[in-house]
């Protein structure tokens, strides 16, 4: 379960905010997760809460944003959404398709005091 080093990665950003921003304490989290980006957003919620015990981030609430995937067809030139990184093209059937969205994970916003 990958989930759990990324619930580390997110309290490290989270941990090192506090010491430059001075704050005590995180309410909320929210969490950018691309369609695309291979995560399990329910591993990940239970992840977190498992994470943030004993930090700054203890109790916080986990929101996530997500983001629909996004790839560009070679083919026909088109800007198109996709379900899954080896799609085909909904608008031409081609296979040649770059990611160009939705295969990211990033903490969006915190919500300190």
């Amino acid at each position: 379960m990958h989930e759990m080093s990324l619930a580390e990665g997110v309290l490290q950003i989270i941990e090192d905010s506090a010491k430059a921003q001075n704050f005590r304490r995180v309410k909320t989290v929210w969490l950018e997760i691309g369609q695309l980006a291979g995560v399990e957003v329910e591993a990940m919620r239970f992840c977190f809460d498992a994470v943030m015990r004993d930090s700054v981030a203890q109790g916080a609430k986990l929101e996530i944003v997500a983001t629909p995937g996004q790839a560009w067809c070679m083919d026909c030139a088109a800007t198109v959404q996709v379900q899954a990184l080896y799609d085909i093209c909904p608008q031409c059937g081609g296979a040649r398709l770059q990611v160009t969205g939705g295969n990211e994970m990033r903490v969006k916003e915190l919500e300190v005091e």
